[in-house]
């Protein structure tokens, strides 16, 4: 309890300093190694960073570029990468009591890393392989070669992540840092390396054996590859992203249907049918928190993270135009986020506790794994103990999700007009 006060205590502080929304400030406070001990000697020389950032993805690019000397801030790699993009799904698993809500906040669903390296002109190499003998020699080569490997695990099967839904296991990429005999070192969202023994790293890593590896740079230029990734990133906003109709679903189109199933109180499609049972209404509050702040995404769905790419860049005055739009979006978005979990006393003991589960993911990591693993069967079991106590009506559960559809449907007007300005000025700067 100390720690989390004292946490809370540098994060308003750092709020007072920025203007950065909680979450954002909490990410880049956490993100401060206080630990100085030396990484295990199994991890390879001058790889001297782990986690940090505020964006996953971004972050480990980032990492995996100090280590070959070049440096970029994470802004810039996250904008490199396709920046922002808004997926809304709702999927239905035979084995789970409710539908499954998505929103992936970050671009996607092209690949984050080999897009960002071919804009700075590296190569990349993915091999895949169903043979894991095959596999333990190629990611020995590539350590003993002295270069990380980025492998593709299942993310449930990492214990520090603590997966509080089994569905959502998923492919995750981590940097393999080192290894010896018994264990492999991950560079995995942790300011430490995170160890994970060898049987149990084989047994996250079946299946395809996904390993991919950064060649030497080639020549680029940098203005033209920003230009090049706001283009794909504004195109992806507003048109076809894998060319069938489930394009609906990304985007500004995608905005608009989250918009409209939250409002809708009588179709199938609408949030007062799909999650108008006590538990599911729990369940999807928090999984739009998440979705918003934790997973997929930088917090304020990753807008802040994209407005500061676009300072950086700075090629013109529509830039920063766009960058103060995409700020607002984000405020917007992570008071969008607040808001979900205010709905109910179990949602904000949710907030806590995901809080608690994040500072041990960034500061522990694989030391913590089994008060993580504590911390995530609590917050697995709040949705039943919230309706088992006493849950709001549906009359008050429909209020919620109006306030919610309000508020989306501003942050959608905001996003429309940054979309706007960036859309017009890539059309000119490619025509």
């Amino acid at each position: 309890m100390t720690r989390q006060k004292t946490l809370k205590a540098l994060v308003r502080n750092r709020m007072a300093r920025t203007g950065e929304t909680y979450t954002t400030a909490r990410r880049h406070v956490l993100a401060q190694r206080t630990d100085l001990s030396p990484f295990p000697t199994a991890v390879l020389p001058g790889y001297t960073a782990t986690g940090g950032g505020t964006h996953p993805p971004s972050t480990l690019l980032r990492n995996l570029l100090a280590h070959r000397g070049v440096s970029f801030s994470e802004a810039m790699l996250a904008g490199l990468g396709g920046g922002i993009g808004f997926l809304y799904a709702v999927f239905e698993y035979k084995d789970f009591p409710y539908p499954t809500m998505t929103v992936v906040a970050q671009h996607h669903p092209e690949p984050f890393l080999p897009a960002a390296l071919a804009r700075l002109g590296f190569t990349t190499s993915v091999t895949t392989t169903s043979s894991a003998k095959v596999a333990a020699r190629r990611l020995a080569e590539t350590l003993a070669g002295g270069a990380a490997a980025v492998c593709t695990l299942d993310r449930a099967a990492l214990p520090w992540h603590g997966v509080v839904d089994p569905v959502f296991g998923d492919p995750h990429d981590v940097a393999v840092i080192g290894a010896d005999d018994d264990t492999v070192y991950l560079d995995d969202g942790c300011v430490r390396p995170n160890p994970l023994p060898r049987r149990d790293f084989d047994s996250a890593w079946a299946r395809k054996h996904r390993l991919l590896t950064i060649s030497d740079a080639g020549a680029f230029d940098l203005p033209t590859a920003i230009r090049d990734a706001v283009a794909t990133t504004m195109g992806h906003m507003t048109g076809p992203v894998l060319g069938h109709a489930y394009d609906a679903n990304f985007g500004l189109s995608g905005m608009s249907r989250l918009v409209d199933a939250l409002g809708d109180r009588k179709g199938r499609k609408g949030w007062s049918n799909l999650f108008g049972r006590p538990d599911g209404f729990f369940w999807a509050l928090r999984r739009l928190h998440d979705c918003l702040e934790l997973e997929y995404t930088a917090p304020g769905a990753t807008r802040p993270l994209y407005a500061d790419f676009l300072t950086e860049a700075a090629l013109d005055d529509t830039y920063s135009e766009a960058a103060a739009m995409y700020r607002t979006s984000g405020v917007h978005w992570s008071a969008l986020a607040a808001q979900a979990l205010a709905a109910a006393p179990e949602l904000a003991r949710y907030d806590d506790l995901a809080e608690r589960k994040l500072t041990l993911m960034v500061t522990e990591g694989a030391r913590a794994s089994a008060e993580i693993q504590a911390v995530s069967a609590e917050m697995a079991a709040l949705p039943a103990e919230y309706a088992a106590g006493t849950p709001l009506s549906p009359a008050e559960q429909d209020a919620v999700f109006d306030a919610l559809s309000e508020r989306a449907a501003a942050v959608l007007a905001v996003e429309r007009q940054a979309v706007a300005v960036l859309a017009r000025r890539s059309a000119n700067s490619l025509s």
